[in-house]
């Protein structure tokens, strides 16, 4: 490939976060063109997703842009790029090296270099592409919450022109995350019982897999009963509005004694207690917010920290795609589309459950 004439900077407009639980504000930002590896995608929408809720509130040095479920056109590439061109379709999905033992052998997701590249808000070598504008960048190789963004191939998926890239891009986080984590991780069987507590965004894309994959029965539990409501339009057996109730037993009484497979999305420690004595001697318990515990339990129980559904996304993006094309997987009935300028709205909506999966649209 001839080498690619870039522009050191080009102005971009960014959702910023200044402050730990204040607004995100709208600016003009410096960015830098792409280096030899990397990509410039113009970004036309981005998923919100909880972890991006979380990091506003509370859990970053500022300020920073942030988003990770971005999806877009390629406007340029860097010298060392290929097997993508300007003007291909691409949604963004989490960073890995491609160099480390793990991503060599096919599992980015367990990447060495993982928490730096994805949290650690500059490139690997330490750089940042907004450092002329005094912010940072690079939040899951993308910092999406802006009208442009630099990615690289292996955070990156093409997809086909004709699909709507507002709507496929929360696939990049959340969707392949609770669907991954069915699929993948706990590598649910037909007949098996599962518990997905916490029916947001990730979790009922866990129902969903957990129907196309043959789950039974598959309980879906929230405090919300809209939620739980769509979890059973979209594939759970059960819902249980958690609230004052014996939640063990009713789970009990539903799954015949014990679970063979439980899906925690909520953070919730009492929930995890719970979880753990609800297995079944060979169950598994999948912990999707970061939190760790022992490997092994007796009777075989087993804990998995899940992170990205253990997903490859230029392999399960594409997947969940045509299950959404064969109506399997109706993600669509998730989202809700706001403009970019009502990104605080779109925040606060999600934060009080009246949003499942909020999609900004940059344009």
């Amino acid at each position: 490939m001839p080498p690619c004439t870039v522009p050191r900077r080009q102005s971009i407009r960014a959702a910023v976060l200044r402050e730990p639980g204040g607004p995100l504000k709208i600016e003009q930002l410096q960015l830098e063109g792409p280096g030899d590896d990397e990509v410039l995608v113009r970004l036309v929408a981005s998923g919100i997703c909880h972890t991006d809720i979380d990091f506003c509130e509370a859990g970053v040095s500022t300020p920073v842009v942030l988003g990770h479920e971005g999806a877009g056109v390629v406007e340029q590439v860097g010298q060392a790029v290929t097997g993508v061109k300007a003007g291909d379709h691409v949604v963004l999905s989490y960073q890995s090296c491609g160099r480390c033992r793990p991503c060599r052998n096919g599992h980015p997701a367990a990447c060495r270099h993982f928490w730096t590249l994805n949290f650690g808000f500059a490139r690997l070598d330490g750089s940042n592409a907004l450092a002329a504008s005094g912010v940072r960048g690079h939040f899951f190789g993308q910092s999406s919450f802006a009208t442009h963004s630099l990615a690289t191939k292996r955070n990156l998926v093409r997809v086909a022109p004709a699909l709507p890239l507002d709507l496929l891009a929360p696939l990049g986080c959340g969707l392949q995350t609770g669907a991954g984590t069915v699929m993948n991780s706990l590598a649910v069987e037909a007949g098996s019982s599962v518990v997905v507590l916490g029916t947001g965004s990730v979790g009922l894309a866990a129902v969903m897999a957990a129907r196309i994959v043959g789950a039974d029965p598959i309980i879906g539990v929230d405090i919300h009963p809209r939620r739980l409501d769509l979890a059973r339009e979209l594939g759970a057996t059960h819902a249980i509005l958690n609230r004052n109730l014996d939640l063990a037993a009713r789970l009990r009484a539903i799954a015949k004694g014990g679970v063979d497979h439980l899906v925690e999305t909520t953070g919730e420690a009492a929930l995890g207690r719970l979880a753990l004595d609800l297995l079944n001697p060979g169950g598994r318990l999948a912990l999707l917010t970061g939190a760790g515990g022992p490997d092994h339990l007796p009777g075989g129980r087993k804990i998995l920290s899940v992170i990205q559904g253990d997903a490859v996304p230029q392999v399960f993006i594409p997947y969940l795609i045509g299950l959404y094309q064969a109506g399997q997987f109706p993600f669509d009935r998730l989202v809700t589309f706001y403009d970019f300028s009502e990104i605080n709205r779109a925040i606060a909506d999600a934060r009080r459950g009246d949003t499942i999966k909020p999609v900004l649209r940059m344009a």
